[in-house]
């Protein structure tokens, strides 16, 4: 498991999809995950700090589980099949560790409100994640660092699959990554 934190939750100017953007905390690697406007919206009013008059849905889940006397340790997106990413919710009640199911999006939306940890597995960020070509300032995916293997041909099927996030990418403003650091 390799620890993830919350970077950005960005909408595409071209077709207005959201994302939201993990960066590995030890590493330069990204995961780039699709998201729906709500699920956005939740994550992104936390990072803000911006709190609702009323308890919106991953708060009443966090306020549901804490009430039960349980507590979220981490959460994991633990698994990345046809394009969906898949995550689990790791709880702590009474002693016991109980692993629930989850849409990725929703699992990091209760991370945030609970301040736990963001994890991807290893092989999840082997598929997914990418590295910004930052030398070239192109935006794109630098596939040549991604495990230091040499790129493999993509076939103009897989391209054409992939022009929403090529498009996305390379709206990245590559500045804004470096302000968010300092």
């Amino acid at each position: 498991m390799i620890e993830m934190s919350v970077e950005f939750v960005r909408v595409s100017m071209q077709n207005y999809n959201r994302v939201v953007i993990l960066k590995e905390k030890e590493a330069e690697r990204y995961l780039l995950i699709w998201i729906g406007p709500a699920e956005a919206e939740a994550i992104a009013m936390k990072l803000g700090d911006i709190q609702p008059p009323r308890p919106q849905t991953h708060d009443l889940l966090r306020n549901m589980i804490e009430s039960l006397g349980a507590s979220v340790s981490h959460v994991l997106v633990n698994d990345l099949n046809n394009d969906t990413f898949y995550a689990r919710i790791v709880m702590e009640s009474n002693g016991r560790t109980i692993e629930i199911d989850s849409r990725t999006s929703d699992a990091i939306a209760l991370a945030v409100r609970c301040q736990v940890p963001i994890f991807a597995e290893e092989n999840v960020l082997e598929r997914a994640g990418i590295h910004l070509d930052r030398e070239q300032e192109t935006g794109l995916p630098d596939i040549a660092a991604l495990s230091g293997r040499n790129p493999t041909p993509v076939n103009p099927e897989e391209l054409e699959r992939m022009s929403a996030f090529r498009d996305f990418i390379q709206g990245l403003d590559l500045d804004d990554f470096e302000k968010r650091k300092s």
